[in-house]
């Protein structure tokens, strides 16, 4: 895209440059002059972003179509909904994209049911507490590596607090967790397997480890101690599924 591209396609950018330019031309020219140099810095960005843009949606076409032919080799059926699969896993990633860095799935399984509503349900606690693991594994890492470093020896006095945290994390995290789609196949004599998947806003997802370590700090008497520290720790981001 070349400079006066750039000023056709944004009228708004353009008048205001002419109205800064005129202004400040007897006044300062030293301000006109940085004026031109962000504007141009900005038409070079144009095409870069644009360049971005379409490499993403390129490669979130390419995962939307490998994902719709896995499900549709393995026998999925999208669960309790009007839409179509398809329709389901756009949404899905839809909300992932508006999200951003900020947005993340979570995937309840439930490996064999008989019963709709208690696979589902079993599915759902099944992410929930794959969550509160990853949370609990993260801190226990954290404090462990930590304590160490610095010549502590208090593992054991943790182990309430490792414990009470992760229910807690389990229990408040459910209320954060949004249900994206669920899918289910068939598999013989009855039974049937579920996928849920969940959307979860890191930000919302942050308000519940910490309301869930407030309540288990009153576990252990070493993670009072080191209150702040384990505090910090609680706030970081995790990658999800970790041990």
């Amino acid at each position: 895209m070349c400079f006066f591209d750039f000023l056709i396609q944004n009228a708004y950018i353009c008048q205001e440059f002419t109205k800064l330019i005129t202004y400040y031309q007897f006044k300062n020219l030293n301000v006109m002059k940085r004026i031109i140099m962000f504007l141009l810095a900005l038409v070079l960005m144009v095409p870069v972003v644009n360049a971005q843009s379409k490499a993403m949606e390129k490669a979130l076409k390419k995962e939307y179509k490998a994902k719709m032919k896995q499900y549709k080799k393995e026998g999925w059926k999208l669960f309790a909904s009007s839409r179509s699969l398809d329709v389901a896993l756009l949404k899905h990633y839809d909300k992932l994209e508006t999200l951003g860095e900020n947005g993340y799935e979570i995937v309840g399984i439930c490996a064999k049911y008989k019963s709709d509503n208690v696979g589902h349900q079993a599915a759902i606690n099944n992410a929930c507490n794959t969550y509160a693991r990853s949370a609990g594994s993260h801190v226990k890492g954290r404090i462990v590596g930590d304590m160490a470093s610095d010549g502590d020896n208090t593992e054991s006095e943790f182990d309430k607090f490792y414990a009470a945290y992760e229910t807690l994390v389990e229990k408040e995290i459910k209320g954060e967790m949004i249900e994206s789609y669920a899918i289910y196949r068939e598999l013989g004599n009855g039974e049937k397997t579920m996928q849920v998947y969940f959307i979860i806003n890191e930000d919302a997802a942050t308000k519940a480890r910490i309301r869930a370590y407030e309540n288990a700090l009153k576990e252990s008497e070493a993670a009072q101690k080191y209150a702040e520290k384990v505090s910090s720790f609680v706030r970081e981001g995790f990658e999800q599924g970790a041990k």
